[in-house]
């Protein structure tokens, strides 16, 4: 008897040294799906495996490129994935066409990322410039959305304005090559335009649609709701590893770099660190400021859907924006 009892305590024990020490246990294995291929604007998920985050909260992460917002939303909504990351505005779209069963967790990009690049020789200085020029975009850029409300908004008739969609990797080249009088771009692409337009000898000029009124999320992480009812904790302790290697990216957005390259050797470094930093703006801002990180603003969110339902032509009131947005994980992490 007095066998059976030692035997008892010694597997508690082991059992309480268990819950003590987590770690011990198998990490989580779980996929990130990007919206895109992976760059500056995306070394703070890398930063957050060098820099020990997913191992902390008992994660093994997998980071996938991507091929555009849908292509994310459509493996996280099928499960091929557990996480996806796209535009908030193409989350909102999708659930008005075919009521896309993703919710988002946690905003990355706070401001609005898109702008129109153009150059001192154009004579570009503001939007309402725009009238009688060329301007290129990408065929299926969430940015062609909002463009022609974003005209009106400031006086412009889109119908003045010559769009011409072509493959993305030769809008930096059409500007520069004079063949566009500017581009479509988000602002942390600013880095890859200037080492093209310097060899040109061109004087890039950035104009941020924020600046012109154009407002809401983007980039922001989404989950199935399957995921979230049943798999809680796993969503909390991502997106918690996430914010710490966000912060870690304010402060040191060198060893965010460092750690793309290392996990994705064929990136230029000093073209990554470049466009690291001008992704910083986006996630750290006067919204960021006030809400909090990671913290979705119900007024931002809102904002957010005006102007997706202005680009979809339905009534403001076809669908509750906060349904597609959780607000209760970033309280928890």
């Amino acid at each position: 008897m007095r066998h059976m009892l030692v035997r008892g305590f010694a597997v508690a024990g082991l059992l309480a040294m268990m819950q003590v020490h987590p770690a011990h246990a198998a990490a989580d294995k779980i996929s990130m799906q990007f919206g895109w291929l992976p760059g500056g604007d995306r070394a703070f998920y890398y930063l957050a495996r060098e820099a020990g985050f997913y191992r902390d909260e008992n994660l093994d992460v997998t980071l996938l490129a991507g091929k555009g917002s849908t292509d994310a939303m459509t493996k996280v909504a099928t499960g091929a994935a557990e996480f996806g990351e796209g535009g908030l505005d193409a989350l909102l779209t999708a659930k008005v066409a075919a009521d896309i069963p993703l919710i988002a967790v946690m905003p990355v990009y706070t401001s609005a990322p898109d702008a129109l690049i153009t150059t001192t020789a154009t004579g570009i200085k503001s939007l309402k410039d725009v009238a009688g020029k060329k301007i290129a975009t990408s065929p299926f850029t969430s940015s062609n959305g909002p463009w022609p409300f974003l005209l009106r908004l400031n006086g412009v008739d889109p119908d003045k304005v010559t769009l011409l969609k072509v493959d993305p990797s030769t809008l930096a080249p059409m500007l520069a090559t004079g063949q566009a009088d500017g581009v479509i771009q988000y602002v942390n692409n600013a880095p890859v335009d200037t080492v093209i337009l310097d060899q040109v000898k061109k004087t890039m000029v950035m104009l941020p649609w924020s600046d012109y009124g154009l407002e809401g999320y983007s980039s922001s992480i989404f989950v199935s709701p399957k995921t979230l009812a049943n798999r809680r904790d796993l969503v909390v302790r991502f997106t918690r590893a996430l914010k710490k290697a966000e912060l870690l990216l304010e402060q040191h957005p060198e060893q965010a770099a460092d750690a793309l390259v290392k996990s994705v050797p064929e990136t230029d470094r000093e073209g990554a660190l470049a466009m690291a930093k001008a992704t910083l703006p986006l996630m750290f801002n006067a919204n960021t400021t006030r809400d909090g990180l990671g913290v979705f603003s119900p007024a931002l969110v809102k904002t957010t859907w005006d102007w997706v339902a202005k680009q979809a032509n339905v009534p403001t009131d076809r669908l509750d924006p906060m349904s597609a947005v959780d607000v209760t994980v970033a309280k928890d992490n």
